[in-house]
């Protein structure tokens, strides 16, 4: 309410204002005070100044950032060609990429339209080409790029809209956390404004903005001050095999490219194709990076083994379908081994198919690994065509095109496994471990993701520091307590033998005694888990009592809360657990299979609940807003066969299988000529700790090669020291009979047998279809390549070992129960390399009495 102060009187002759007098200084006062409002009001909502609302006389006016105006660009014709020299800096020589025609055209014409004239004066268009390539290797688009690719135009749709003057803008229109590039000096003032109206106090740096796409999803941080985040479960991902990504291979563009199609159980047959072409294609393009296939250009071309620059002789593989008309020539052939319908053995590429003749061949090296039908093996032999063939000129029986059964045979003399490729050759890792400031090195794999946790070069050098941060910590490896950085593998455990239990009861209470902090981080039980396909109502019993069993298990792991609360327990089910063995009565299922169904396993995820709600834990992948700032307990993952454990991204990849597979080679190998008469004699072992005994290699002049290396052959058993001791080569001066080498045991050649074969062959099922089934579209999770730093293979058709080839450190802890001996239990323990007290790592077979 106003109140307003009685006025004078005027007289009716005053009709205006500047009609008053001015001697009167009262009413022209209090004129301006008591003057009427204006009904509109000022759009200043903050209160005038008064005691009452202690508000300043000129009040703040609130910030407005100035409005970005695009800066105006006259667009203009770029050629391809003056636009080249630039693209081929920047992409070819700095990224590794490589342009197609249509790509640069796209770009000429983008850097054309929106930086102008001054594309080369004011480097602007330097600055779009290094976007553009960093954003296409975060997507990871491959090393060509294509100009047609839906990748490309999304870069450029996005970079379009974050331009203004022909430059990237880097405030509130910025690019996402995938932008590479810095403020200019004369953009700092006018872009760098945020929606407060507070200017940063510095600019970002190139390390900052440039968040590589493998690292948002593990959200790494250069210092880790959480104890969640210290925790090195924090790191640790079960990877199973149908959300591993599916890659194939494009032999064009010599890159690993994403499946696009949605996969199935039940695909078309051309899918197997597909499936045997891919793994075809994989293995060859191995080969070709191998140094003994690689041959100088300089050297005749007549020749079939030239010679290499340093010096070793180089082998040329020769597709089957150009064998016709070259009778009585010398060729290697690369193929896969298969049984045609009338029973005979033939090898089998893309091109055609051979009938095969191996009564004459000999493995190289000499029994060092196993061959059966569905293996891709290398052949070395001499091409035989028929009499009918030569005379009437046939050149494919029973078709009319390339790809059917060439006519004669092919007489194999000599037949290897196809040589194997180390981790970090894969992925173009510098060093045994990656270790060191420039830990990449040109080639490889190293931009592929191939299990969804990031690529080496994108996130590799953060996780390894961050890993040497968390467990390589000199206060943890000088006192002598147990690492952390365990892994705890129980081969078959029998849920249908209470002996089982026991044993199981025994083990863990050996490691709920380490010290607080020391515990193992994981515990592997493989399957199978019943002695019988019980699903099938094998042995004795159904579904009801297949479910009391897992029952049983809940209760002896309730026994050890130390345990359930500090580690992550991985169940990896066998051919005998539900659901598929419903069908299969124990018999091979397909592979990739299911893990046991959450049916038969509730129980013992009610343990692990109950065990995190009494220590105050979070349950993992059921957190609430009341686990907020817990720390993660322990957890039951069921996982598939095969799976994959990740830990700290790419640094640390464990492969888990369950699959009698020694047996299963066995029983479908091919008999070879047997040349030798006595044991073959292993070569010495290295005084390096890194490297390990190494196998024989010795070969003929004109045989197969074997490996890359002597040193790459290496293998060793850890659990077997005395065995692996051999004696040392005489020198050349001394008689080579002076002492007779010592005998290896049964079990150290069947596991260097079983480990080179499986890993050579970089495929978990290397047999027929009839024999081994697998899911054509998830073929994916079979591969071993590039191999894992570790592999549990638990067979127990094989001896306990624990093997290292090509740097693949595998393990078979075989079954719980000794066979043959009652009341011991046995098991591996496996050590990440480099946290252990010795700073070895590896593992070893253990052994105890309950």
């Amino acid at each position: 309410m106003i109140v307003q102060s009685p006025r004078p009187k005027r007289s009716k002759n005053a009709q205006t204002p500047s009609e008053e007098r001015p001697s009167r200084p009262q009413p022209q006062a209090a004129a301006g005070f008591f003057a009427p409002k204006n009904p509109a009001g000022p759009s200043d909502p903050i209160p005038s100044s008064s005691p009452a609302f202690a508000t300043p006389v000129h009040p703040l006016k609130p910030f407005q950032p100035p409005v970005l105006t695009k800066a105006a660009i006259l667009p203009i014709i770029l050629p391809p060609a003056t636009l080249r020299p630039l693209a081929f800096r920047t992409f070819t020589k700095k990224h590794s990429l490589t342009l197609t025609s249509t790509a640069l055209q796209e770009l000429a014409t983008f850097i054309g339209r929106h930086c102008g004239s001054g594309w080369r004066e004011e480097g602007l268009a330097e600055k779009v080409l290094e976007e553009v390539a960093r954003s296409w290797k975060n997507r990871n688009g491959g090393v060509i790029v294509e100009g047609n690719s839906p990748e490309l135009k999304d870069i450029l749709k996005n970079l379009e809209g974050n331009m203004s003057g022909g430059k990237i803008l880097t405030g509130p229109r910025s690019l996402s956390r995938q932008n590479s590039l810095l403020l200019e000096p004369d953009q700092d003032e006018q872009h760098a404004h945020t929606r407060l109206g507070l200017r940063p106090v510095q600019s970002l740096t190139r390390e900052d903005s440039n968040a590589s796409f493998g690292m948002s999803g593990l959200e790494f941080t250069e210092e880790p001050e959480d104890d969640s985040v210290r925790d090195v479960r924090r790191w640790l991902k079960v990877i199973h095999a149908f959300d591993q990504p599916r890659l194939t291979y494009n032999v064009g563009k010599k890159h690993f490219e994403r499946d696009p199609s949605k996969p199935s159980l039940l695909p078309a047959a051309s899918h197997k194709t597909d499936a045997f072409r891919n793994r075809y294609n994989v293995i060859h393009q191995r080969i070709l990076r191998n140094e003994a296939f690689q041959s100088s250009s300089v050297q005749g071309s007549s020749l079939r083994q030239r010679t290499t620059a340093n010096g070793l002789s180089s082998h040329k593989i020769t597709p089957i379908a150009n064998l016709l008309g070259r009778h009585g020539t010398h060729h290697m052939l690369l193929g896969m081994l298969v049984v045609l319908p009338t029973g005979s053995l033939a090898i089998s590429d893309l091109t055609g198919t051979i009938t095969l003749d191996l009564s004459h061949a000999v493995a190289i090296p000499e029994d060092s690994a196993w061959f059966t039908p569905g293996m891709i093996v290398l052949i070395d032999g001499v091409y035989e065509e028929e009499e009918e063939t030569m005379t009437m000129g046939n050149g494919l029986s029973g078709s009319s095109g390339v790809g059917g059964t060439i006519g004669g045979r092919f007489q194999g003399f000599f037949i290897g496994q196809p040589p194997c490729e180390k981790r970090r050759v894969t992925l173009g890792v510098s060093g045994p471990d990656g270790s060191g400031a420039d830990h990449t090195i040109g080639g490889g794999f190293g931009w592929i993701d191939f299990l969804g946790v990031g690529s080496e070069r994108a996130v590799g050098s953060k996780m390894r520091k961050l890993e040497h941060r968390i467990l390589r910590q000199p206060a943890l490896l000088e006192d002598g307590r147990p690492s952390r950085g365990r892994v705890v593998i129980i081969g078959e455990l029998n849920l249908d033998q209470p002996r089982s239990l026991q044993a199981l009861r025994k083990i863990l209470g050996l490691y709920a005694s380490d010290p607080e902090g020391c515990t193992p981080m994981t515990f592997v039980l493989a399957g199978n888990f019943t002695q019988h396909a019980v699903m099938a109502r094998g042995g004795s019993g159904g579904s009801i009592e297949y479910k009391e069993f897992f029952d049983a298990l809940a209760s002896t792991l309730a026994d050890f809360p130390s345990l359930l609360t500090t580690a992550t327990f991985v169940f990896v089910p066998g051919d005998n657990d539900g659901w598929v063995s419903a069908f299969s009565g124990g018999a091979a299922t397909p592979l990739p299979r299911k893990p046991v169904p959450d049916l038969f396993t509730s129980r013992i995820r009610r343990v692990f609940a109950a065990a995190n709600a009494e220590g105050g834990l979070a349950n993992p992948g059921k957190e609430t807003e009341k686990d907020a700032g817990k720390r993660k307990g322990g957890e039951a993952v069921w996982t598939t066969n095969p799976s994959r454990i990740t830990l700290f991204g790419p640094s640390h990849e464990m492969l888990l299988f369950r699959d009698d597979i020694s047996a299963r080679l066995r029983r479908a190998s091919v008999r070879l000529k047997n040349t030798s008469k006595a044991p073959v004699e292993p070569e010495p072992p290295t005084s390096n700790d890194n490297d390990d005994s190494a196998m024989d290699n010795q070969c003929p002049p004109s045989s197969l090669p074997d490996a890359p290396d002597a040193d790459d052959e290496d293998m060793a058993d850890t659990t077997m020291t005395d065995a692996m001791d051999v004696d040392s080569a005489p020198a050349p001066n001394q008689k080579a009979t002076m002492l007779p080498p010592p005998s290896i045991p049964y079990d150290v050649l069947a596991a260097r047998k079983l480990v080179k074969t499986i890993l050579d062959q970089g495929y978990l099922a290397p047999f027929r279809q009839a024999i081994r089934p697998v899911h054509w579209d998830y073929t994916s999770a079979m591969y071993l390549y590039p191999l894992p730093t570790a592999m549990v293979l638990v067979d127990t058709t094989a001896p306990p070992f624990c093997v290292t080839y090509e740097g693949c450190h595998v393990m078979n802890p075989g079954s719980i129960l000794v066979p043959g001996r009652k009341g011991a239990a046995r098991w591996v323990e496996y050590e990440l390399p480099g946290v252990g007290g010795m700073g070895t790592g590896g593992g070893r077979v253990r052994e105890c009495t309950f």
